[in-house]
């Protein structure tokens, strides 16, 4: 009996060496490469070099770790390498980005925010800290592709015939239209676009502020009014300004300094007599 075991021990040993043996010279399994793939799949090697962002810097294997039919599905979910930042936590990738081998060319559906607002949280502040139409309307509505800015003309009648789209934001900020400033080198015609009456008044003027920037004085932000007295100091003896406190009195507005109130001479109030 013993004899029978120590046989039969000493040829299962036998044969464990002899398929040691055959695994080590067996050749090993072919190793793919990016070369291989694009023997079959010549489309999406194209897009990745066009326009495959950061996904040109990684191989094919690196995504499809196998093929059919070895794998049932070798398309890999995109968690599987962008994870950590609250974009990558929303759900239907393929949604927005419809070629994952140019995961930059982006559409959209008609009524889309959420999505955006993971990544452009700056401009959602602005709409929502600075109300205004476009505070309503969805991120889509203007931004149908991905980084596209439309013309503000394509949806607004500029102010005057000779404003053009890229005049527009000179003054505006598209996510806080109303919030309305500028630069100290804006051209005044592009202030008569909308202020015809003072635009026309101050060219006819033969006063010293015809030679005067709208920006000279209205620095900065919309309807900033100056103080005359901010340039003029004090132009005219105390007793007279005691009298005639506001220059209006006497200058009616700014950008006609020469044109009076009336054709009679200007007296102040007397006081009003406390009653008994």
């Amino acid at each position: 009996m013993r004899r029978i075991t120590r046989t039969i021990l000493t040829a299962v040993t036998v044969m464990g060496l002899a398929l040691t043996a055959l695994a080590a010279n067996e050749p090993a399994k072919p190793v793919l490469t990016n070369g291989d793939c694009v023997k079959c799949h010549t489309s999406e090697p194209n897009d990745i070099a066009t326009a495959g962002g950061a996904h040109q810097s990684i191989t094919c294997q690196d995504c499809h770790e196998k093929h059919r039919p070895a794998s049932k599905n070798n398309i890999p979910q995109c968690s599987q390498c962008h994870s950590g930042k609250a974009h990558f936590q929303l759900s239907g990738c393929l949604g927005c980005h419809t070629n994952p081998h140019t995961p930059l060319k982006i559409t959209f559906g008609d009524k889309v925010t959420a999505p955006c607002l993971t990544c452009h949280t700056k401009e959602i502040a602005q709409l929502r800290e600075n109300k205004s139409k476009h505070s309503a309307l969805y991120c889509s509505t203007c931004h149908n592709v991905h980084g596209k800015i439309p013309l503000c003309t394509q949806c607004h009648k500029p102010h005057a015939d000779y404003i053009t789209a890229a005049d527009c934001k000179k003054c505006h900020k598209a996510h806080m239209p109303k919030v309305v400033t500028y630069s100290n080198d804006l051209p005044s015609k592009d202030c008569g676009a909308c202020h015809k009456k003072a635009f026309e008044l101050l060219t006819h003027s033969s006063a010293k502020h015809k030679n005067l920037a709208c920006v000279y004085c209205h620095q900065g932000k919309h309807k900033m009014v100056p103080v005359c007295q901010d340039c003029h100091g004090v132009p005219h003896p105390a007793s007279m300004m005691a009298r005639f406190p506001k220059c209006g009195s006497c200058h009616n507005i700014a950008h006609d300094l020469n044109h009076w109130p009336s054709t009679t001479t200007v007296e102040p109030k007397a006081p009003a007599k406390k009653k008994k």
